[in-house]
């Protein structure tokens, strides 16, 4: 069966998401016109000729992936979607950029049907998109090309290109041949401001050949659809390293006012810009035009390819002879399936958090069978390195040990990328303080809700002698302050084993966070489920709740107990996750946080939001010191004394009251 629309058909597309492109910003008073209307050729050659895809299955495991990196450019996406399908409608770009319609200003993923990744801040989704490619040549290597076969296509323009993670994420891909991964450089030459040129004189070409890539450059074709069709393929038959096309575009084409102008990047044009540019176009000055039996066409041709390609996959799937590891790769995971397989530890175990992740990720190895991690530089530091795993590498595809370098921002984008790809659960793993580094990855990963975990170790200026520039204090409030990321510090070892389980089955992305230094282990790990617990306890009503997390927790019940000594009654409350307490009923809360009792809280980082919780607080306001781990924070107040000092006071103040 023939899949190929006619050379009118395809004018007509274009004209359409061109129309589209002008319409719908107009509309919305905002929006980014001028990509999109240089690129609606690409994009319908993409879909309708190039891409392996199927309107009516938006989640076929094989399918080929495309990314729109430079996400201000939606409104082609969008266009695209509803020529080819994918359930939007023209009321749907109708309502571009409106309160919770399906189109909103740059694409999110789960929100619209056909949107892989969310993308918006420039070169963060290319480094997804060297995500995906690591997962599809990655279970492929383990699982067969019948199972995984598919292409990566990424858009990225001048300004993805600029910013600082598409270097590194560049330079990874390169490292890793990863030749399935296709980029369409769009080369405008424009940004809001004006030329390039104003900022930038790189000669992107040399730059990714020196990381490894093929690169293309396919001139002035952004008009011809069959030359970028023979350009596209081309580029999908390269094998050994992924390419990169160079594609010289005219934003705002074919605008009379605004061809080249770089007002076409982020302006919306007026009623008559449009007019005139439909005009040269030889399409009706009506908005939104989108002729009923044009759309039916296109949108039979895609399905009808569509599902004869996945009907053709799913016969082939059928015969594999290990499908039921390749389903419980795509399963959602569960802590069930692994949970008799992990540690417990009693009040003898003294471990660093960080070690006993790793002794946690490999217990859960055999029963994750997507489990893959990494981390950026620091794979035995951080506990991230699974035992008797092969590296990943263009050799060793298969690989569950990935090496991100020391490529912070890039590894946290691939493994959002990677997660969204499906059939893996990625780790990345780092030092806490360069959570700095990845903080815009780990942002879209929670408003993506990407099933990914960033483990975080040396946790506080416990760290130690490295001083300052390696000591967190602020980034536990930073990430606390994040919506829908999970973050989890556990006290001890059987609350890190509780926070691995909590971390596999959260809907969404998890950060552990965990120590350097040995800790007591002092909780049986149940805190961690209700995002706080009771971990010593008074009889009676006690006088004084001490609520801490991670190592402070151990601090607290030694506080406890020297305070029982003078006639004291005394709680000790582990809190390893504020946004799991939240979920919490007021009552639920009540019964670990009485009322009428004051709360002291101790944690060796900033104490801005603790005020919700704690009377009074115990932590640190400024920044680290270099000296030994235990010196510096014993210096900088997180001490026996400290606490003992302020229970005693907080006591006081409120049996006065």
């Amino acid at each position: 069966m023939s899949f190929r629309l006619t050379e009118q058909q395809d004018a007509d597309a274009v004209s359409v998401i061109r129309g589209l492109a002008m319409d719908a910003p107009l509309a919305a008073k905002s929006g980014h016109q001028g990509t999109a209307m240089s690129l609606a050729p690409l994009g319908h050659v993409l879909f309708s000729r190039i891409m392996r895809h199927s309107p009516k299955d938006a989640n076929w495991r094989n399918r080929d992936r495309f990314i729109l990196s430079n996400g201000h450019a939606s409104i082609l996406q969008y266009a695209l979607l509803f020529l080819n399908g994918y359930g939007l409608e023209l009321d749907d770009i109708k309502k571009f950029r409106q309160f919770e319609s399906a189109t909103p200003g740059h694409p999110e993923v789960g929100h619209t049907a056909g949107v892989e990744v969310t993308t918006g801040p420039l070169g963060q989704g290319f480094a997804n998109a060297v995500g995906m490619a690591i997962a599809e040549r990655h279970l492929r290597a383990r699982f067969g090309a019948v199972a995984c076969d598919h292409h990566t296509f990424v858009l990225a323009g001048d300004g993805c290109f600029m910013e600082g993670i598409s270097h590194e994420a560049a330079s990874l891909a390169g490292h890793l041949k990863l030749d399935r991964l296709i980029c369409i450089f769009d080369d405008n030459g424009i940004t809001i401001d004006g030329s390039t040129s104003l900022s930038c004189s790189d000669d992107v070409a040399k730059r990714f050949s020196s990381y490894g890539w093929n690169v293309m450059q396919l001139g002035e074709i952004a008009d011809d659809m069959d030359a970028l069709e023979d350009a596209l393929i081309t580029a999908r038959s390269n094998l050994g390293a992924p390419t990169l096309c160079i594609l010289k575009s005219h934003i705002g084409t074919p605008s009379p006012d605004f061809t080249d102008n770089h007002e076409a990047h982020g302006n919306p044009f007026n009623a008559g810009h449009v007019a005139a540019t439909k005009k040269v176009m030889g399409i009706p000055d009506e908005p939104f035009w989108a002729p009923t039996v044009l759309v039916e066409a296109i949108r039979k041709n895609a399905i009808a390819r569509g599902t004869e390609l996945v009907s053709s996959y799913n016969k082939d799937i059928a015969s594999l002879s290990e499908s039921y590891l390749w389903d419980a790769a795509w399963s959602t995971p569960n802590s069930s399936s692994f949970s008799s397989l992990l540690p417990s530890y009693d009040e003898t175990a003294t471990f660093a958090t960080r070690q006993i992740i790793q002794k946690v990720l490999d217990a859960s190895l055999p029963a994750l069978p997507g489990l893959v991690s990494g981390s950026a530089d620091l794979t035995g530091n951080t506990g991230t390195k699974l035992s008797k795993q092969v590296a990943q590498s263009s050799k060793a595809p298969d690989g569950r040990q990935i090496y991100f370098g020391i490529r912070e921002h890039a590894m946290g984008a691939a493994i959002v990328g990677m997660a969204l790809h499906g059939g893996v659960l990625p780790i990345a793993g780092t030092f806490f303080v360069f959570a700095d580094y990845m903080r815009p990855a780990i942002r879209l990963a929670a408003i993506s809700g990407a099933r990914c975990v960033f483990i975080f170790s040396h946790d506080s200026v416990g760290v130690g002698e490295d001083g300052p520039t390696h000591q967190p204090v602020e980034q536990l409030a930073s990430l606390r302050a994040i919506p829908g990321l999970q973050v989890i510090r556990p006290a001890d070892p059987n609350e890190t084993v509780a926070a691995w389980c909590a971390a596999v089955d959260h809907n969404g992305p998890t950060a552990l966070i965990l120590s350097r230094q040995t800790v007591l282990s002092v909780t049986d790990g149940s805190a961690v489920a209700t995002g706080a617990g009771v971990v010593r306890d008074c009889d009676g009503k006690p006088t004084i709740i001490l609520v801490g997390t991670g190592s402070e927790v151990g601090l607290c019940v030694n506080a406890a107990s020297e305070l029982s000594k003078t006639g004291e009654k005394c709680r000790v409350v582990s809190m390893p996750s504020w946004d799991r307490f939240e979920r919490l009923s007021k009552e639920q809360q009540r019964e670990i946080f009485p009322k009428d009792v004051p709360v002291l809280s101790v944690e060796a980082g900033v104490t801005m939001g603790w005020e919700r919780y704690a009377d009074q607080t115990i932590g640190i306001n400024r920044f680290g010191t270099s000296a030994p781990g235990a010196i510096a924070l014993e210096k900088l107040g997180i001490n026996l004394e400290a606490v003992l000092q302020a229970s005693r006071s907080l006591i006081k103040d409120y049996k006065t009251q």
